[in-house]
């Protein structure tokens, strides 16, 4: 059955995608975000695009919900380090206001995107279940932010509206601008080191692989409402070897070279702190979250992913890094 989504942060990498992956579905979609030139390649691709800050002003948002029977929130402030108050307002406050509009205009469906850096620690986990206690006390302001929010969806979840969320990790894909730069930037380096000799395993996953997830949820809320599902390529691979192959691709030969995890943790705790104390604004070269996801494995269990949605990964998440690897080095 078609319906009208709202989806919120459709200019950026995964909002492209979901905007593509339910115009294929057949439902109509609203798409809002800041960038109005990548809106402009959203309404080419069909959807009614709406320019809007959802920090702005609540009026905004009930001109963005009237009419919609259900909403996909993707928008976030999405960054390793930054103001508490900013990540406060943009991923806590925006879902409340949007929350309370979507009521308003009586949509029956909410899916929040939240994030699986709500279990970032310093040690392994592996095959990470949903209902796994997240990591405590949260290791950034994005993990506890978007902890917050997913919570507060969760929380709001009765009859009339069906709320859920997705945890989709490490987004990679042709709208990527986060993840694929900042590992070619390692890969291009002279020497990178690796904490831990880059053994520990990660599981990145494909934009077309979360999009068709969480669109999947968006057709599945009411059976899955109050519910929230982990998301991931499902293929953990050692850091080292995705640099590895990284590299061979961009035609880099980079000295790795292995720093042990108990000087890697003094120095992003020196590093994060010392930042802290003088303002900064730029992020250290080595937080505790960055030291997190590089120097320890984190691993997921989808079999709730795979009974509550059907879902299986279609695409080989580090293959389509080396794909857009590879069209990067072309074109320099």
């Amino acid at each position: 059955m078609s319906r009208r989504i709202l989806i919120t942060g459709a200019t950026g990498g995964l909002g492209k995608a979901l905007v593509r992956e339910a115009l294929q579905r057949g439902h109509h979609v609203r798409a809002s975000g800041r960038d109005t030139s990548a809106g402009k390649v959203l309404e080419a691709m069909g959807a009614r695009f709406v320019p809007c800050d959802l920090c702005a002003s609540q009026a905004n948002l009930r001109q963005l919900t009237d009419g919609c029977q259900s909403v996909i929130h993707a928008a976030a402030l999405s960054a390793s380090w930054g103001e508490r108050s900013d990540f406060e307002r943009s991923n806590v406050q925006a879902t409340r206001m949007l929350l309370d509009c979507a009521d308003a205009a009586d949509v029956t469906r909410f899916v929040f995107i939240s994030s699986p850096s709500i279990y970032a620690a310093l040690r392994d986990r592996i095959g990470i279940g949903s209902n796994d206690a997240p990591s405590r006390p949260p290791l950034n302001h994005y993990a506890r932010t978007k902890l917050e929010a997913e919570r507060l969806v969760l929380a709001h979840n009765r009859d009339g509206m069906a709320t859920c969320a997705i945890r989709p990790r490490a987004l990679v894909g042709k709208e990527d601008r986060v993840i694929l730069p900042r590992l070619v930037e390692m890969a291009s380096r002279r020497r990178l080191p690796l904490p831990g000799g880059g053994n520990a395993l990660i599981e990145m996953t494909d934009l077309r692989d979360a999009a068709w997830a969480i669109c999947e949820a968006e057709e599945r809320a009411p059976e899955i409402a109050g519910k929230a599902i982990n998301i991931s390529g499902g293929k953990p691979t050692p850091v080292k070897q995705v640099a590895d192959a990284l590299a061979a691709v961009l035609g880099k030969s980079p000295q790795l070279v292995s720093l042990p995890l108990p000087v890697a943790r003094a120095l992003a705790t020196v590093l994060e702190r010392t930042a802290q104390l003088a303002g900064m604004k730029d992020e250290p070269p080595l937080t505790r979250y960055t030291l997190a996801t590089l120097a320890y494995s984190q691993t997921f269990d989808l079999e709730p992913a795979r009974r509550l949605l059907g879902y299986s990964p279609r695409y080989d998440a580090l293959a389509t890094v080396l794909n857009g690897a590879r069209k990067l080095a072309e074109r320099a």
